[in-house]
């Protein structure tokens, strides 16, 4: 069935165009192959972002790249890294990965038979091993989570009087501000003597 595919973004801009209309495609996935193979130098820039899948204004899931999409059409819409409440956001590996497992079978008869399989297999095979490494990276290395001052540990609570206000504590970045500026100040140290109170 016949639809467009919609981009957005750097993806639009690394294509030259935002719509495609009249592409042959029934899923997710043969979209993901249309633009591959008709944009080879798109393949390096998808495989290093992170996308939203919209079909019938609903984002698609790693599970739904095959499913049918009926009559809607296909928007990828890049996501910037790091913004939180990605959502159903599909890495463009995995997209890249799962297309040629549909697209690789037919393009191998394209390109020679077996020795067309066999490169395609390599690919496949070397995509997923870079999946495997990034996740293994990934629980290695977990993204730091900020601090949380909800704690009753915390130092800077006090019940004392008011406690004080804007305290710092060890490693909290420290602003660099050129020319006049109005702000509060940093209290690195404060306290109160009993004998200093004149009543």
């Amino acid at each position: 069935m016949l639809r467009k595919i919609k981009l957005y973004g750097e993806l639009a801009k690394e294509i030259g165009h935002k719509e495609f209309e009249d592409i042959n495609v029934s899923n997710v996935a043969q979209a993901v192959s249309f633009l591959i193979h008709n944009f080879p130098k798109i393949e390096a820039h998808m495989a290093t972002r992170y996308y939203k899948v919209i079909v019938n204004e609903e984002e698609i899931g790693e599970d739904e790249l095959f499913d049918p999409v009926g009559k809607s059409d296909i928007s990828f819409v890049p996501v910037i890294e790091g913004s939180g409440g990605l959502g159903k956001t599909l890495f463009g590996f995995t997209m890249i990965g799962l297309a040629f497992m549909t697209g690789g079978s037919t393009l191998a008869l394209g390109l020679g038979g077996f020795t067309g399989g066999v490169g395609i297999s390599a690919l496949v095979g070397n995509i997923g091993l870079g999946l495997t490494l990034m996740g293994v990276s990934e629980m290695l290395f977990p993204v730091p989570k900020p601090p949380e001052f909800t704690s009753e540990e915390d130092p800077r609570i006090s019940f004392m009087f008011s406690g004080i206000q804007q305290t710092s504590r060890a490693g909290t970045p420290v602003p660099i501000v050129y020319g006049e500026i109005f702000t509060g100040s940093v209290v690195i140290s404060g306290g109160i003597d009993t004998e200093q109170v004149q009543a």
